[in-house]
C-alpha cells in the first residue's frame, strides 16, 4: 500500500503549525518541519518555531537541531526528512510536513540536480560579490559564463543567482549543463497530498507586521545579541534570517528600534510576496487550495484518506 505524506504549505505567518497539530490529532500523525530557518537552534523567536507546549502532545521533528555555524541546505534536509518519514511510517503514524520553504517540498518530491558540494570559500566569495557590487553585477557575470541558466529563474532570486555563479566557479562547468544530468531522488512509493494556503496578501502582510512587533517584545533582540556573540560569518544562512540583519544594525547603533522594526517588517513582507508568487506558479500537484488562513478552516473540511483516520 502506498502511504500518504501530508504537506501543509503556504507563506509565512499564516498559522500552518497550529493546523498541522490539529490534523495530526485527527489522522494519528507526526509533524516534520519544512521551514529552512526553523531548523536552527539559535533562532526560536525570530523563526516563529512552535513552542514547547505546542509540541507537547504530538511528535515534532527537525526543529531547532542545527547549529547556526553550520550551512544546512536543501539536500541535507531532504535526506533528513526522508529518514524521518520512513521511521514515522514504520511506526504507523502519518507524516505531516509543514513550512513555507517551497524549494524543500519541491526537491523532496521531484529530486535534486546531482551536483558536487560547493566549497565554503566559494560561497563566501559570492556573498562578497553581492554585498560589494550588487545583484546586477552578479547577473552580468552570469551572462558571460552561463546565460542559459538565467532564462528559467526570476532575476530577483538571489539564492539561485549565487548558486549558478558558485557552480561554475567551483566546477568549471555550467549550471545549465549540470541540469541535464538525471535528478537525484530522495523518496519513492509515497503519495504527497499538498494542502496549500494562500490567504489575502494584504491580510498576510498585516499579520507579519504585528508578529514582528511581538517578536521584539518577547526577546528577539536578546536572541540576536546571543547569536552575534558567536561571531559567525555573515554569509551563513542563519545570519540572513529575516530580522537578524535589521536587529544587528540596531544593536550597533546604526538604526533606531523603530527603524529596525519597520525594516524587519518590510523584508518579511517582501518574502511573503515572493512566496505567494512561487506557489502560484508552482507545478506541484496541489490536492486542496485554500484562499483563507489555516485558522479559518475546519480541519474536517480537509479531504483525508479514510484508512489514516484515528480509529
Amino acid at each position: 500500500m502506498i502511504k500518504t505524506v501530508y504537506v501543509i504549505a503556504g507563506p509565512t505567518a499564516t498559522g500552518k503549525s497550529e493546523l498541522a497539530i490539529s490534523l495530526g490529532n485527527k489522522i494519528n500523525g507526526a509533524v516534520i518541519n519544512s521551514d529552512s530557518m526553523q531548523v536552527y537552534k539559535n533562532l526560536k523567536i525570530l523563526t516563529a518555531r512552535p513552542s514547547s507546549s505546542e509540541m507537547k502532545n504530538i511528535d515534532h521533528h527537525l526543529y531547532g537541531f542545527v547549529n547556526g555555524s553550520e550551512r544546512y541546505n536543501v539536500e541535507r534536509w531532504c535526506n533528513d526528512a526522508t529518514e524521518i518519514i520512513k521511521k514515522i511510517s514504520a511506526n504507523n503514524l502519518t507524516p505531516i510536513l509543514v513550512g513555507g520553504t517551497g524549494l524543500y517540498i519541491n526537491t523532496l518530491i521531484n529530486g535534486l540536480i546531482d551536483l558536487p558540494p560547493i566549497p565554503e570559500k566559494i560561497k563566501i566569495e559570492s556573498e562578497k560579490i553581492l554585498q560589494e557590487f550588487g545583484k546586477d553585477f552578479l547577473i552580468n557575470q552570469i551572462k558571460n559564463i552561463d546565460p542559459d541558466s538565467l532564462k528559467d529563474i526570476n532575476h530577483n532570486d538571489i539564492v539561485r543567482l549565487r548558486r549558478i555563479w558558485e557552480v561554475f566557479e567551483s566546477t568549471g562547468k555550467k549550471f545549465s549543463e549540470w541540469k541535464l544530468n538525471k535528478n537525484k531522488k530522495f523518496i519513492t512509493n509515497y503519495k504527497f497530498k499538498i494542502l496549500l494556503f494562500l490567504p489575502d496578501r494584504e491580510k498576510n502582510y498585516q499579520v507579519v507586521n504585528s508578529r514582528f512587533v511581538n517578536m521584539i517584545k518577547v526577546g528577539a533582540v536578546e536572541e540576536v545579541k546571543k547569536l552575534l556573540e558567536l561571531d559567525l560569518h555573515d554569509s551563513l544562512p542563519v545570519m540572513r534570517a529575516h530580522g537578524v540583519p535589521e536587529i544587528k544594525k540596531y544593536l550597533a547603533n546604526e538604526s533606531s528600534l523603530e527603524e529596525c522594526i519597520g525594516k524587519g517588517q518590510q523584508v518579511t513582507r517582501n518574502y511573503v510576496k515572493r512566496q505567494h508568487t512561487w506557489w502560484n506558479s508552482s507545478n506541484l500537484d496541489i490536492s486542496q487550495k485554500f484562499d483563507k488562513f489555516p485558522s479559518e478552516i475546519d480541519v474536517n473540511s480537509i479531504k483525508i484518506d479514510w484508512f489514516q483516520t484515528k480509529l
